[in-house]
Parts: C-alpha cells; structure tokens; sequence
C-alpha cells in the first residue's frame, strides 16, 4: 500500500492493498476463512510472525488490514486492528491492557455500553474504576491512584457534547505513566487525531460515521505498534473479528468521509445556529457554537463541530416524546452518523440503564433531544423540526 500522499482525501482513496492479476480497479471483497501456504517452511514462518502474510481471517484479512493501513494513516498511527463492533474495541482496547488490580479512570460522560463495561464487567476480574468530572480539570489528578493504568474519554462526549482538552489530559497521563485512550467515534479522524495531541489509543465505532449509511457494525482500535502487539494478541484468541465484507465496505466508506463530513458539520452548526434563536428551546449545546462552555478547546483540536446536536425543549420530558412522535422526515432508531438524519431520547434508550442520578451527573436531562445531523438539504432539516416543535406544543 502506498503511502506517499499527505492529503486527507487522497489517501482515503488512493491507499488500497495491491491488485492482483486481474488488475481490478477498486480491491475485491476476500470472503475465504483461511489462507493457504506455498509449502511446510512458509507456513512455519506465518505462525511465528518472522514474515508478514495472512492465515486466518480471524487473524486479519487483506479487506480489514486495508482498512486498518487507512485509518492509521488517517489518524497518525503506527498500526491498529479492526474490530465487529464499536464496544467490542472498547471492550479489547481495555481488556487487554489492563489486568486484577488495576485501576481506570473515566470522563463521567461516557456511552451507556462503556459506562456498563467499566463499572459491571471489568470489577469482575478486579478491575477498579473511578470518574471524574469533565467540568473540573483542577479534580483530574487528583483522582490519579498509583495502580491508574489507563484514562479513557470520549470527546466529544456522548450524548452531552461535553469537550475535553486532550493535549492537556496527555501531559497529565504522560506524567504518571498511564494509558490514554481516547473514543474518537464522534469527531472521526478528519474532524481530530487525538494521537497527535497526544493520546495513546484510539478507539472508533466504525459502525457511526466511518460507515456513514448505517450498514455495518464495526470497530477499530489505532495506537503505537507496541500497545496493538497486546491487544492484537487478547484479540486474536478471544475472536471479535471484523468480516471481510464489512472491511471492504468500510474501507469505501472512508473514500467519501470527508465530504460527508464537511457536509453533516455545516448541517449541524445550522441547526444548532437555529434552534438557538428558537423560543421553545431552553438549551442548546453544540461544540463549535460560542455558548458551548468548552468552545474554545472545541475550535483548537476539531476542525468543525461534528454532526451532533443536543437540545432542551421546553415542556420536560412529556413535551419531548410529543416532539419525537411529531417528526416526519428524521429517523426516530437507535444510531447515528448516517447520511440520514436522526433524532433520539438518550434518557430513554442509549443511556436508560443509568439511574436518575447517573444521567444527571452527565448532563442527560429527562428531556434531552439529541439529533445527528444527515446529508440532507439544510432546509428540510430545519423544517422538519420546525413542525415538530409546532406540533408538540399542544
């Protein structure tokens, strides 16, 4: 794969695994589970790592290492794996780093999954957790313990698009010798490359925006070839592989990342622009407007604002079903980052295992709205909302 281009765009199309004899000009979909060896001493060599080559598609696939070589060169890494899931690359990011007696620290704001994942799952096998609080940067290290192996964040964060300074949070972890891992799901590698400001992991729910059209569920985590020689190992023998398919549609889907994203950014800022304005709205948060309270670090490590915007309409919760049940052109699912525009109630299904007071710590109101900006013209998407508010009003 070459990898002599600078340019964002270009290597999202340009870098390909290399043509076969058929000399095809886009890479074709490898459906096979295993590999075959020329003879006994290649084989042997496969299996002990001394030459590079594939094996085993749970192993890696030319479709899924394709990807991988895209998305760390995207994001400044040395290496990286693909995943089946977003959480199944949080869950490995974490698992295979950390062990009994062990110690993360969180962002409180983080996906429901994750927030299930750190405080049900990892305590099982002795894994101690903590969070702190995005709003208060002076708390950070003093929550540092001397067995904190790792720091995980989301930024933006999940569904409350709260911001965190990663360069800062590096220094921090860099200080005490600890992992940072940082989801990067949300802002994707166009909008910012959290390694360059210094994290170690990043982690992705390629099934978001990567993909972009709501077809595959998928993940990647990138870091430095030391960190990924661990976790390739936890997740080669513990199996959340990526299928070929799903690697080759990813991999085009990174052709058109940009532009869509150009495209979602300047959609969300309206809306957010818009609602605003609105008399009905009693709060609106988006990172890239002036009155987002982390809008500053928002502009200094995203290039825009992402897809996502988060509102408060006035009325509470009852006001805000009456909103859900009043769109007519925006998908009311379970997902985001689809070239089709999305509104959900995170109170009542991305974050409805966290209680009353564990969504209020993150900023989850019982009427929060959280809308991902789609492809669509600007003005259907205002006018949809439009009516909904209208609607719901009665």
């Amino acid at each position: 794969m070459s990898t002599q281009y600078e340019n964002f765009e270009t290597i999202a199309i340009r870098n390909r695994e290399p043509k076969t004899a058929n000399r095809e000009h886009t890479t074709p979909i490898y459906l096979t589970s295993s590999f075959t060896f020329e003879d006994a001493e290649q084989a042997r060599a496969l299996f002990a790592d001394e030459i590079p080559g594939n094996i085993y598609t749970r192993f890696s696939n030319p479709n899924n290492n394709e990807l991988i070589q895209k998305l760390c060169l995207m994001e400044g890494t040395e290496d990286g794996i693909a995943t089946a899931s977003g959480m199944s690359a949080m869950f490995t990011s974490m698992a295979a780093l950390l062990k009994s007696g062990d110690h993360i620290l969180a962002c409180r704001s983080v996906f429901g999954s994750t927030h299930q994942i750190i405080t049900q799952i990892l305590p099982k096998w002795g894994i101690e957790h903590s969070y702190f609080d995005i709003s208060s940067p002076e708390t950070w290290e003093g929550m540092i313990r001397k067995n904190t192996k790792m720091i995980f964040v989301e930024t933006p964060s999940n569904p409350a698009l709260d911001i965190i300074d990663i360069e800062a949070l590096a220094k921090l972890c860099n200080k005490h010798n600890i992992l940072l891992n940082v989801d990067n799901c949300f802002a994707t590698p166009y909008l910012q490359n959290p390694v360059k400001l210094g994290a170690h992991i990043v982690t992705h729910s390629a099934t978001k925006f990567i993909d972009g059209q709501g077809r595959v569920i998928a993940g990647a985590i990138l870091a430095s070839k030391e960190i990924i020689k661990d976790i390739r190992f936890f997740a080669r023998h513990s199996g959340p592989a990526l299928s070929p398919f799903s690697g080759w549609v990813l991999s085009k889907s990174l052709e058109t990342l940009a532009v869509r994203m150009d495209r979602h950014c300047d959609n969300a800022l309206a809306l957010a622009e818009y609602l605003e304005k609105h008399p009905e709205i009693e709060l609106v948060k988006y990172p890239h407007l002036p009155s987002h309270p982390d809008y500053a670090i928002a502009k200094k490590q995203m290039k825009k604002g992402g897809a996502l915007v988060t509102f408060i309409v006035k009325g509470g919760v009852d006001r805000g079903r009456k909103f859900l049940n009043s769109v007519e052109m925006m998908s009311h699912t379970a997902n985001l980052g689809d070239s089709r525009t999305i509104v959900t109630h995170p109170a009542s299904t991305t974050h409805s295992k966290l209680s009353d007071a564990e969504r209020a710590q993150v900023g989850i109101q019982a009427g929060l709205i959280r809308i991902s900006c789609g492809l669509e013209h600007i003005n259907d998407i205002i006018a949809d909302v439009a009516l909904a508010l209208e609607k719901s009003k009665s």
